[in-house]
């Protein structure tokens, strides 16, 4: 029987918690992990809609309904009727959430640079390459893939 610190599943779902903890402590309470990638991805495509925002972060649509009620409930996003299709919502990230993302940005790049702290340089880089294709290759296999902008549009 493989011994579980050797089974990538189990290494990977340390890793989940020891970013989760990095997280916290770098960015504090005001967002959780999703909540954060979330309003990252709106940032960065406002007027998307709920669905594909919620492909972006590669979380399912049901999370992705929650998340962004509880954004909009701390006001840091805006969801809109889209007009031309009624269960749509087109969202945009508001002046606060602008605002929080952006004091934000300083703890987001502590918590890379300690999550990798233990690896070289040049470990980081492989690091991330080989994390970055083990995500990418297995995408198919997630109950959330990856939803790619423009991806399976006409």
């Amino acid at each position: 029987m493989l011994d579980l610190h050797e089974h990538p599943g189990h290494l990977l779902r340390r890793a989940q918690q020891i970013s989760v903890s990095l997280f916290y402590d770098e960015l504090g309470d005001e967002l959780t992990p999703v909540q954060y990638a979330i309003l990252g991805q709106l940032a960065l495509h406002p007027g998307i809609d709920q669905v594909s925002l919620a492909g972006l972060a590669a979380i399912d649509t049901s999370t992705g309904a929650t998340v962004c009620a509880r954004l909009e409930e701390k006001g840091l996003l805006e969801r809109r009727v889209i007009p031309h299709n009624r269960r749509q919502r087109a969202l945009t990230i508001t002046p606060c959430g602008t605002r929080l993302l952006e004091a934000m940005e300083a703890g987001a790049l502590r918590l890379r640079e300690r999550l990798l702290a233990p690896l070289s340089p040049a470990e980081q880089r492989r690091f991330m390459a080989l994390l970055t294709k083990l995500v990418r290759e297995n995408n198919a296999q997630s109950r959330a893939p990856l939803a790619l902008p423009g991806a399976g549009q006409a």
